[in-house]
């Protein structure tokens, strides 16, 4: 047969000119480039069998809300939601029985380099995106107790963590950039020393912090030009038993803010309730401060002189709005 190589050829710009007015989102289509719902079940009954592979198969900054659904299961992983993911949420099934673990620590020996893993490397889920979601699910570092160990790492902004667990010991969530805002609502976090710390602004909404060692609950990191750094409100500060000499928190940077208010605070809490990391310079710049809370680690007569107890006036300013309000003072002004 005869080949008309002039039509062929128009046929064919024509069909490139068609696919250049076609919505990029049409040309990267596949199958999992929509809304719906992705199932992972360890046990093969669902579409993955690991948390990550479903993550990997999401849309790079995807406008609408997408749901990984995680049934019950003990997920062995270190999970990154990487910084080109949004609106993602992952569901368990169940807080108690979904699991996402693993057991790195700070000082697993590299013979290679000579060093050992370094506390940033030891998470199990590391959060880089940003409108994420993650709900009733358990994250755990169970590493023995041979240093530092992050069960939860977070990079991104506006995160959400509602009816979760987070467990380990030393550092078990490390909230990582400073400006970023997490709300951490309904959870369970327990851990050893500083098992609360790093640079972002946070908000603990009615959550149980549970303490296994007589140590501190928070390193906060609060850059100077951030007005808040951790905010606990109508939360429980509980402690193993025998556990008596707790501290509220230590200044990881001179600059840290941590406030508990409405909060109950157990007998473990000690009378001056703050530490200044054996730094005594710290102590003038530190922002600690405690409002309307109760139970025998709430009473105030003992605490050190340089934390501060907020009026009724003043506590009313500190709104979840407030605390998540957009700085705008890094950038010069548009009228310049």
């Amino acid at each position: 047969m005869k080949t008309n190589h002039s039509t062929t050829w128009r046929t064919s710009l024509l069909a490139v000119f068609l696919l250049a007015l076609m919505p990029q989102s049409l040309l990267s289509a596949g199958k999992y480039d929509n809304p719906d719902t992705l199932v992972v079940a360890r046990d093969g009954t669902g579409e993955f069998r690991t948390v990550g592979e479903a993550v990997e198969v999401c849309r790079a900054f995807m406008e609408y809300h997408k749901v990984i659904f995680v049934k019950n299961g003990v997920y062995k992983e270190k999970v990154i939601i990487p910084s080109w993911l949004t609106h993602i949420e992952i569901l368990g099934e169940d807080a108690e029985r979904t699991i996402i673990t693993y057991d790195d620590h700070a000082n697993i020996y590299y013979p290679a380099t000579g060093k050992g893993m370094g506390t940033f490397r030891t998470y199990t889920v590391k959060v880089q995106g940003s409108y994420i979601t993650f709900r009733n699910i358990t994250i755990e570092n169970n590493a023995a107790k041979l240093g530092q160990a992050v069960a939860l790492h977070t990079e991104g902004d506006h995160l959400q963590f509602i009816g979760c667990r987070l467990l380990g010991n030393q550092d078990t969530v490390y909230t990582g950039v400073a400006g970023t805002r997490i709300l951490f609502k309904d959870c369970y976090i327990e851990g050893t020393t500083d098992f609360i710390f790093g640079p972002s602004t946070a908000w603990f909404e009615r959550c149980h912090i549970h303490s296994k060692a007589n140590s501190y609950v928070t390193a906060a990191s609060t850059p100077q030009e951030v007005t808040y750094g951790y905010v606990f409100n109508h939360c429980r500060l509980t402690a193993a038993e025998g556990i008596d000499k707790v501290y509220l928190g230590r200044p990881w940077r001179p600059y840290a803010h941590t406030l508990f208010m409405n909060c109950e605070l157990g007998t473990h809490i000690v009378a001056a309730g703050w530490h200044n990391w054996n730094n005594a310079d710290n102590e003038r710049t530190a922002r600690y401060e405690e409002y309307n809370n109760r139970g025998e680690g709430a009473k105030t007569k003992e605490r050190v002189t340089w934390s501060r107890q907020l009026t009724k006036k003043q506590a009313e300013t500190v709104t979840i709005d407030r605390v998540f309000r957009q700085d705008n003072s890094w950038h010069v002004s548009l009228s310049e």
